[in-house]
């Protein structure tokens, strides 16, 4: 009887690796971010399931995961343009600066502790390269695709032997490299060259072609510099984007943020475009004149040296009946309606520095003279009565007076609170609730010496835990004028911001706006836009192709 032979136990198949490509630019500030956003959604948009990656960000503009746990907001904005959820693995190492040279380390959402630069760079990157390499390998275990964006040059020459975010990244990737320049800059050719002649042959060989980004005016007067560019280096020049205004998207870092004060400081102080300097205070608008003519509530935002997440802000700059300004100096004034108190990295020295340079002064003055006032995260701490930092956790003072706004002190401690909240919550009596989401990222704890209004109720909305009690959040005036709160992304709920906004209209004499922002809405249709924009000037199939060379 023949025996039958036994079956040979077939080798498991490997488990297939996503591809990927990243971008890398001349420079800082360049629009890495943004490129990367829009091709995310190009690739979605395309069928391909796809996740972005920044091995470390510097940034004090963060997001917090469903899971709680703390990412660069850019990752996050980039997530939203795949349409999957933010994870630590997209942003692995987080850095935020504490004061110069000094920055707090984030690893995989969580701080790991305050680092100056140099011990950062010798005690520590050897290790976040493995963190970064694992982060990197579950993307690509899990997407199809992983579109990475490189930090500041690859050509910083005294930081090439421990990098891990540019062209060392890219081998442990495998991935082409696409070199991005901003020709509003200037000097767009030089920076392109320079950039490829300070790099290895093996790096040169990995960039596979150039964008020119922000580029404004007539693109045949280009076109002899591109093919120069090409004969020159012979590699492609695979887009020219033209400079998108009025983007809607938020920014990742304060180099932006310091462009838009500037332009709102040639304008005069308590003014718009559209008035005089008496206007904003005195003249009702006219119900007749379009609304992009009417005078506009003037918003200003204390720009703190350390100000974070000044993407709050971001949906009263699309506010139509808003001028949303940022002021760093007691000239700069003017005559707000409302003053915001934002989120700071710092809050016991940017306390100390609105003390110092007379800010405090104009606030105080503000308020008593019955104007409204907002503090968000660290602003609302600065708006208690004291704050202790015994253990030195945020700065080197024990302690400082508050601006007295509530009765709140607030203790610093190591434990960093990193959560998403939702509920409900209103600013004025009689009127109705309003469904409220937002998250809070903060060191310090706070509490009340005395009663006071509230006017939140919220829950932790971690994925990861059971959904806690609801609870009392934050402080508000007799008045309603003055309050604040730990919540982050507050004035993204459409229907709050607008109550908000209609009270600071009716204090003035003029009429409710009925018409309702819909900011999360606008945002999608924004990476949209900026991906069929991108997408007109990018040769999208000399892109795949490197894609799939790869």
């Amino acid at each position: 009887m023949n025996q039958r032979s036994p079956k040979s136990i077939p080798e498991p198949k490997p488990k297939p690796i996503g591809k990927t490509i990243m971008l890398q630019g001349t420079a800082s500030d360049v629009g890495k971010s943004i490129l990367t956003t829009a091709l995310c959604r190009i690739f979605v948009q395309d069928g391909i399931r796809t996740a972005p990656f920044k091995s470390q960000n510097m940034s004090l503009n963060s997001y917090v995961t469903p899971d709680g746990k703390e990412i660069g907001r850019a990752q996050g904005l980039q997530a939203d343009a795949c349409r999957i959820a933010a994870t630590t693995d997209m942003n692995p190492i987080l850095l935020k600066p504490v004061k110069d040279m000094t920055a707090q380390v984030v690893v995989h959402g969580r701080p790991l502790r305050n680092y100056e630069a140099r011990a950062y760079r010798e005690e520590y990157l050897e290790e976040a390269g493995g963190i970064v390499r694992e982060a990197l390998g579950r993307l690509r275990e899990t997407y199809s695709l992983v579109v990475i964006e490189g930090a500041g040059s690859p050509a910083e020459i005294n930081l090439k032997d421990r990098d891990i975010v540019n062209m060392r990244l890219a081998g442990w990737a495998d991935a082409p490299v696409i070199l991005v320049a901003d020709i509003d800059r200037g000097g767009v050719f030089a920076s392109i060259v320079g950039t490829l002649e300070l790099l290895e042959p093996h790096e040169r060989d990995r960039i596979k072609g150039f964008v020119i980004n922000k580029f404004r005016g007539d693109v045949s007067l280009l076109k002899p510099g591109l093919d120069w560019l090409e004969a020159r280096t012979g590699k492609p020049v695979l887009g020219v984007i033209p400079y998108l205004p009025r983007l809607g998207l938020e920014d990742e870092d304060s180099a932006s943020l310091d462009a838009k004060r500037e332009q709102s400081r040639r304008k005069p102080p308590g003014t718009n475009a559209l008035q005089s300097p008496g206007a904003n205070a005195q003249q009702p608008p006219d119900p007749a004149a379009p609304e992009a003519l009417a005078p506009k509530l003037d918003i200003a935002v204390l720009r703190l040296p350390r100000l974070s997440n000044f993407t709050d802000f971001d949906p009263l700059d699309e506010e139509p009946d808003v001028e949303l300004r940022y002021v760093e100096h007691p000239e700069e004034w003017g005559r707000p309606d409302a003053v915001i108190l934002p989120g700071s990295k710092n809050t016991m020295d940017d306390l100390a520095f609105i003390r110092a340079n007379g800010l405090a002064d104009k606030l105080l003055a503000h308020r008593a003279a019955g104007g409204a006032v907002l503090g968000i995260c660290a602003g609302y701490q600065m708006m208690g009565r004291r704050l202790l930092d015994p253990g030195h956790v945020e700065s080197d003072r024990d302690e400082a007076e508050g601006l007295g706004f509530f009765p709140i002190e607030t203790l610093f401690t190591s434990m960093k609170k990193t959560v998403r909240v939702e509920g409900e919550g209103g600013l004025f009596a009689r009127e109705r609730l309003h469904p409220i989401e937002g998250y809070e990222i903060h060191m310090g704890e706070s509490r009340f010496l005395e009663p006071v209004a509230h006017p939140f109720r919220v829950s932790e909305s971690v994925v990861s835990m059971e959904r806690a009690e609801p609870h009392a959040e934050g402080a508000l005036s007799e008045d309603g004028l003055v309050w604040g709160t730990y919540i982050h992304g507050i004035l993204h709920n459409d229907a709050l911001r607008r109550s908000w906004l209609n009270r600071l209209r009716e204090r003035k004499g003029w009429p409710r706006s009925e018409q309702l922002l819909q900011f999360g809405k606008r945002r999608d249709e924004a990476i949209d836009r900026l991906a069929q924009h991108v997408r007109r000037h990018l040769d999208m199939e000399r892109i795949y192709a490197m894609i799939e060379e790869k």
